[in-house]
């Protein structure tokens, strides 16, 4: 079998190959070192040396992917919400407390699991064998909206949109106390905390690492120490939501990693047995890759943040 191409058109001059390839293609930026390593990207024809080297600009790019290797991960017979579904992609509802792909301590129950019984394994092969399909993920306590890719051709034309920031994305969260002003921008940098490397934090604009953030907020409903908000973001970075709105001092109730709850508000939180971050991927809009046709798609509420939204508006 042949190895599937990735070309790519022009990329912005002066940033790394491989952190610049890792955003146009959706893989991760260790798979494109080895890629790089393994002599399967080319820039001009020529087999790319490092992926440490600057882009000159008006360069053309081919990633030769190796096919993708037999999963040992298990088709799983596990319910899924499908939204919309075709030949190249589908759309799934994902629900708070189920992971996206496996990974040390979540070999099974995953939604690749599921993903590997619903499609008959038909599924992007880009992301390697751990991650058949995977465009992007959500973390395993928010719920809501994800796209797969069921053929690499979807897979790239997703990861383009991407890496473009052209995707439409909005979360519904329920934040600690009132934002003010009620609706506003939050931008900024986002990158792995010093003092503890699983968490992500904000850094200062002229940090050197770290990736450029933006969430535009827009409170929605204020309750008894806490408010409904909608985030519409313009990038997608590791726990974007969660850790922008803590650092304007509104981390979203049940956060166990960046919030710490309002007094007032820690009895209900234990009577509903909350112990999840309160965050909804609520709407999905791209261009589908293949047909071009404008996709739209919207996830209610789950019952546990309705309830949640009823107790605190009392």
């Amino acid at each position: 079998m042949s190895s599937p191409q990735v070309l790519i058109g022009k990329l912005e001059m002066g940033g790394r190959l491989d952190k610049a390839l890792a955003e146009a293609t959706g893989l991760s930026r260790e798979r494109v070192k080895g890629l790089i390593a393994d002599g399967a990207v080319e820039i001009n024809g020529k087999s790319a040396k490092s992926g440490s080297a600057k882009l000159a600009g008006g360069e053309s790019y081919v990633v030769s992917l190796p096919p993708p290797e037999p999963l040992e991960t298990i088709a799983q017979d596990i319910p899924l919400d499908v939204v919309f579904e075709d030949e190249h992609l589908l759309v799934v509802n994902k629900p708070a407390g189920m992971v996206v792909h496996p990974a040390a301590g979540n070999r099974d129950g995953t939604l690749v699991n599921a993903l590997l019984h619903h499609c008959e394994g038909q599924l992007s092969g880009i992301n390697g064998v751990a991650r058949p399909g995977i465009v992007h993920r959500i973390d395993k306590d928010t719920s809501g909206l994800l796209v797969v890719a069921k053929s690499d051709a979807a897979h790239e034309g997703l990861a383009r949109q991407f890496a473009d920031h052209s995707i439409m994305r909005r979360y519904l969260a329920v934040c600690a106390d009132h934002p003010n002003p009620p609706s506003g921008t939050i931008s900024a940098r986002i990158g792995r905390s010093d003092k503890d490397r699983k968490k992500m934090t904000v850094l200062p604009d002229k940090a050197t690492r770290g990736k450029h953030a933006v969430t535009h907020y827009e409170t929605l409903q204020r309750l008894d120490h806490a408010s409904l908000i909608e985030c519409r973001l313009e990038t997608g970075r590791t726990h974007q939501v969660r850790v922008h709105c803590a650092s304007i001092g509104h981390a979203l109730l049940g956060d166990p990693t960046y919030g710490r709850t309002p007094k007032p508000l820690r009895g209900l939180l234990e009577s509903l047995d909350f112990k999840r971050q309160a965050l909804h991927a609520a709407r999905l809009g791209f261009i589908h890759p293949i047909s071009g046709e404008s996709l739209n798609f919207c996830a209610e509420l789950p019952l546990d943040m309705r309830e949640l939204i009823d107790e605190t508006a009392r």
